[in-house]
């Protein structure tokens, strides 16, 4: 499929959603206290976060939940399986989670026979399309609807049109599902509740229908108490796409009358970054994608040329966390402007993690770089040089052949005159 080149199009498509989240928390006056509550229940829940995966698990198993542990990704696509084959199950509707995405699980089910179909819309488009996910709230926003009509094979691009065509598409697919997938966006210690949030009502009616749930979260996602939703759901879809509440917020805590419920709780990583004082905080985020709304090397690159799974700022730093040497390079793709921390809703100091990432990375992964500064200082000392080279800088990057970054991106329009030319003209 033909990819999307605009420059500015992912940019003006991240800041409207920026733009939106600013407009709605001006009808909130106690935002901050907001993010400071909920900066606070996350600090003290991953400093305590054994006993109160504990009391969750017990509260979770008096309900009637199947509760499973796994330690990485291997084993949670491995139980998922596991449940698949005991109901004997062919056909699975998943509805959004990053986790599944962490862990794999659509190929490693693929690849053992299994029928899984995404059931959001942004995800389903970007199945389809067989790629990965650009962004963690909005998966599907670096295509345009031009290009979504191309992938659903329609000649018509009218949004409402395609958006009316998935949903019928998938209804045959909720009814025949044999198992629902979900994801977890707060899970409550005190009553042993899971918490699924959605626009589009696609987790409940896959829920609803098939006679298995299985919900997949990590580690991170408990909170004490009941009360605490209160706090982080109307931080959440605010700072996620400029709205007052999620359209769906669904409460698990039992299953119905012949009825499963499973939840595979999984750490991948997450407890190594317990104790780290200056890095644990990561672990506080509820996934709303505001730092990758704001970023200004995200909102132009966009979350494909990221090598985690997740992007943006999180991505960087929970990338670093989990193999410096592999991601500890996310760390650099990054202004330190400071603007991912300051739109965090819980309060994460974003920027500095990443800015002490880079000092690790430097201490644990030697590169040969002198070469090519011994080059470029060559080239700022010579003024000749260096205007030539600026002159080839701007078709080498979209031109060289091995360049993947300029296979994927349309060349700027550069100003007629530069600065230098209009200094010399005053």
């Amino acid at each position: 499929m033909k990819t999307f080149k605009s420059p500015n199009w992912l940019n003006e498509s991240l800041w409207f959603v920026r733009d939106k989240r600013d407009k709605t928390i001006k009808n909130i006056p106690e935002w901050e206290e907001l993010r400071e509550e909920a900066s606070n229940i996350k600090a003290h829940t991953i400093t305590h976060l054994d006993f109160y995966l504990e009391e969750f698990e017990k509260n979770a198993l008096k309900n009637g939940i199947k509760v499973h542990w796994a330690i990485d990704a291997n084993k949670h696509n491995k139980i998922v399986e596991k449940i698949l084959k005991a109901k004997n199950a062919k056909k699975i509707v998943k509805s959004k989670s990053m986790l599944t995405e962490e862990c794999e699980l659509n190929p490693y089910l693929e690849k053992k026979g299994y029928e899984i179909i995404d059931t959001d819309l942004g995800e389903r488009i970007v199945q389809l399309a067989h790629q990965k996910p650009s962004h963690i709230v909005l998966p599907a926003i670096h295509l345009k609807k031009e290009e979504v009509a191309e992938i659903f094979k329609q000649k018509d691009s009218d949004a409402s049109y395609l958006t009316a065509l998935a949903r019928k598409r998938l209804r045959k697919h909720f009814e025949s599902a044999d198992v629902a997938i979900t994801g977890v966006n707060f899970a409550v210690s005190e009553d042993g509740t899971i918490v699924v949030c959605t626009n589009e009502g696609n987790a409940d009616l896959g829920t609803s229908l098939a006679k298995t749930h299985i919900a997949v979260m990590g580690i991170e996602k408990i909170v004490p108490k009941l009360e605490d939703l209160g706090v982080f759901l109307r931080l959440l879809a605010r700072s996620a796409t400029g709205q007052e509440i999620t359209t769906y917020t669904s409460f698990f805590k039992k299953p119905e009358s012949e009825k499963e419920i499973h939840l595979v709780i999984v750490d991948n990583g997450r407890s190594k970054i317990l104790g780290k004082e200056d890095f644990e905080g990561a672990l506080k985020c509820i996934r709303c994608g505001a730092c990758m709304n704001t970023c200004p090397v995200f909102r132009r690159i966009g979350g494909h040329e990221y090598n985690y799974v997740i992007p943006g700022a999180i991505g960087a730093n929970l990338g670093s966390a989990r193999d410096i040497k592999k991601y500890g390079k996310l760390s650099f793709a990054s202004t330190l402007c400071g603007s991912c921390t300051n739109i965090c809703p819980i309060k994460i100091n974003l920027h500095e993690q990443l800015l002490g990432y880079r000092s690790l990375y430097k201490e644990q992964v030697k590169e040969n770089k002198d070469i090519y500064y011994k080059i470029a200082f060559w080239i700022l000392k010579n003024p000749f040089v260096y205007r030539s080279v600026f002159w080839l800088a701007k078709f080498i990057p979209y031109s060289f052949y091995k360049n993947s970054w300029g296979k994927k991106r349309q060349s700027p329009k550069l100003a007629k005159k530069s600065f230098k030319d209009i200094y010399e003209s005053l």
